[in-house]
């Protein structure tokens, strides 16, 4: 950790040397020119063309590098791409940085003007009478503006692919025309009684292909249903998908959608909405095109911020920037904006940065980083994605060798505008991944989830999570006995949401097991630390207020229901087995209390009707303090399955101040004559929590107050 932080600030001031090689880069630049201050040029291939050729003049080359971009707008219609040769070393990397403080974007949409008012009378005619002064129209063909993507059916189970394209106005995205309009749903009134049949947790659900039953005469409206789509949680609360409509009988009242189907079935009850219909465009903010005439619709909300908001219509299918296998490379103080795809892609290499940028509005995830070493995104604001954060996968299983990589002192606010579920403001997969002083709020679904061993999660704050959905944790990872060495401690966990069965802090899922939870606060959040059936786990000096109930556990591994036996007991064998058993049980010695339910792994598989089912044994829960509902234990477990000592459950007197919704991190004191500290509670450091206003945030705040 101290080598990466350390790297960090040696680029700040590496990358000022008088003896460091600069080229600038302007809008109206020219790639004729020289590349110097006086003469830029003009595209960001001129300038690393510039840097191999720089490269390639010297036989040790270890300058360092700095690519200065001026302040304007890049469009883009391709990936940056950076590759090998585009490295720097790890005293002289290659730094790309927007220039003094000139605002500096790279915008993978185009900048729309020349809209009208709507004149045309039969499109009038299908809009709701208040919205035929508003909508303005926008011909999209004339601009020359003809490769606008397609939807695409995305979500729970779907492969992450291109975003059709997205109107944003005044840097906020808009919403495609839809009925229940933004925050409301309607419902699965059912399903044909041919398609009924019981599911794996032993409910009645009908089958994708049969289709849905919806309530009401609302779609009879429609004149034109070839562009309908639907958008909806059709069996849990956890899953969403969209999904295009292949037919729709106003009669019964029965829609099918397309085929290849989403993963799992419909359920009654359940929540849905239409979207992209001409008729529903009834308020502002919506938009609707229309693919064959090329004919955008839009009704502008009105503008909070500058006096003439730019509209902007995104194009770019690919990333903004793209690095595979180039090392030591730094982007700073840059703006990424508007591609349909990710902002963001790294692939192999070491020790590249995405420092102090603004990466927003985007329509799939903000960066997505893949294998190699030590990568890491800082003091960067990452808003407004289709999809998730910050996707971190590193580090070697079969080995346990870290990755390296980390998220620091970031800002993720509003993600999951399309997937919403499983797309996290930080999702890590592998071995010794970091997520450190991040803010992250407004999210319909998870904000931490993490598959693997040895990753550390601290000094985050987390509130205004499950906003949408329910079954959820602000820090989530399941089904796996072997995913051990996570640490999750000093963390300020606070105001979660959720529908249904509500939502969770710390949410360790179908029998994971072997995590810390040491020092964090939750502060109203529903089931806080929730042991779903697992082992080994930590549960030490955290801090507990008005949650419901402060700590839940269950047994659901000795459950014999099919679901469980030949579901999640399934997976956990397979899990078992994929991994090297001596390792593992060296470095993780509590693995070993498995063989008594699996067997020692150069035995026999133990299968069939030898199930015997894993309790939840070896969960210590030690020096917590609670004000409010301290525990809640059943579903196969029992209160003398946890290892419970010295637990403070009755601290309401010993609160410094009464907590309320404004409350930061500090408020969360304990008074000096607190039983609580007799018992071993140790202080929670909650003065580091959350972001640190270092050089590169105070920069990006610089760079935010520019663009409005």
């Amino acid at each position: 950790m101290f080598k990466c932080l350390l790297f960090v600030g040696t680029l700040l001031i590496t990358q000022l040397s008088p003896f460091a090689v600069e080229f600038f880069v302007a809008p109206g630049g020219s790639d004729a020119n020289d590349g110097m201050k006086a003469n830029p040029f003009f595209s960001l291939e001129r300038a690393r063309d510039a840097v191999r050729a720089r490269k390639a003049s010297q036989s040790a080359f270890s300058e360092s590098v700095t690519v200065w971009l001026r302040g304007g707008d890049y469009l883009r219609t391709n990936a940056l791409d950076l590759v090998a040769m585009d490295s720097g070393g790890p005293e002289s990397p290659i730094v790309w940085r927007g220039y003094s403080n000139e605002v500096v974007r790279l915008l993978g949409g185009r900048i729309l003007s020349g809209f009208s008012r709507v004149t045309d009378t039969s499109v009038l005619a299908r809009l709701a009478e208040s919205a035929r002064g508003q909508v303005l129209q926008l011909d999209l063909h004339a601009l020359g503006l003809t490769q606008i993507g397609e939807m695409k059916s995305r979500g729970f189970s779907r492969a992450t692919v291109p975003a059709h394209c997205e109107l944003f106005f005044d840097h906020r995205p808009m919403t495609l025309a839809r009925w229940p309009n933004a925050g409301e749903f309607t419902k699965i009134t059912g399903y044909p009684a041919t398609a009924d049949h019981v599911d794996e947790h032993g409910g009645n659900v009908g089958q994708l292909p049969d289709g849905f039953l919806y309530e009401g005469d609302r779609p009879q409206r429609w004149e034109d249903k070839s562009q309908l789509w639907v958008h909806g949680y059709w069996s849990y609360d956890w899953a969403n998908s969209y999904e295009k409509v292949d037919s729709i009988d106003l009669t019964l009242r029965l829609i099918k959608t397309a085929a290849p189907h989403g993963l799992y079935s419909f359920r009654k009850g359940q929540r849905f909405y239409f979207l992209n219909v001409l008729e529903e465009l009834d308020q502002p903010g919506e938009w609707f095109l229309d693919h064959a005439k090329g004919v955008l619709y839009f009704w502008p909300p009105q503008s909070a911020g500058a006096a003439h908001p730019e509209t902007v219509l995104s194009l770019l299918d690919q990333p903004l920037i793209r690095l595979t296998g180039a090392s030591n490379v730094v982007f700073r103080g840059i703006v990424l904006e508007a591609t349909r795809g990710n902002a963001v892609e790294i692939r192999g290499g070491s020790s590249n940065r995405i420092a102090g940028c603004l990466v927003r509005n985007i329509g799939d995830s903000g960066v997505v980083i893949e294998g190699g070493q030590g990568h890491a995104v800082v003091s960067c604001d990452v808003s407004d994605t289709g999809d998730g954060g910050v996707l971190l996968t590193g580090g070697d299983r079969q080995t346990l060798i870290p990755g390296g990589h980390f998220v620091e002192n970031c800002h993720f606010e509003r993600l999951g505008r399309w997937s919403k579920c499983y797309v996290p403001a930080v999702s890590m997969t592998g071995v010794g991944l970091r997520a450190s002083h991040n803010l992250i709020q407004d999210l319909p679904h998870c904000a931490i989830l993490y598959w693997g061993n040895d990753h550390l999660m601290e000094f985050n704050e987390v509130h205004h999570i499950a906003l949408e959905t329910g079954d959820v944790g602000a820090i989530y990872t399941g089904r796996d006995y072997t995913f051990r060495g996570n640490k999750i401690r000093h963390n300020f966990l606070h105001h979660t949401g959720g529908v249904g069965m509500g939502s969770m802090g710390v949410y360790m899922d179908d029998c994971v097991s072997g995590t810390e939870v040491f020092g964090n606060v939750f502060y109203k959040v529903h089931w806080a630390m929730f042991i779903g059936g697992g082992r080994d786990h930590l549960v030490e000096n955290n801090l507990f207020v008005d949650c419901d109930p402060a700590l839940r556990a269950d047994g659901r591994g000795l459950d014999k229901s099919p679901v469980w036996r030949g579901q999640v007991d399934d997976t956990m064998r397979k899990s078992l087995a994929v991994v090297p058993s001596a390792l593992y049980r060296e470095r993780y010695p509590q693995i070993k209390s498995l063989d008594r339910y699996y067997g020692p792994p150069e035995g026999p598989a133990i299968i069939g009707d030898a199930f015997k089912g894993v309790p939840p044994d070896g969960n210590r829960v030690l020096r917590n303090v609670c004000v409010g509902k301290w525990m809640d234990v059943g579903w196969n477990a029992t209160d003398g399955m946890l290892l419970l000592e010295n637990n403070l459950t009755n601290a309401g007197p010993s609160l410094v101040s009464v907590p309320n919704d404004q409350s930061p991190a500090t408020d969360f004191a304990l008074k000096k004559n607190s039983p609580a500290w007799g018992l071993g509670f140790k202080a929670i450091p909650v003065e580091q929590i959350g972001l640190r206003a270092d050089e590169l945030r105070r920069g990006l705040k610089r760079l935010s107050a520019g663009l409005n």
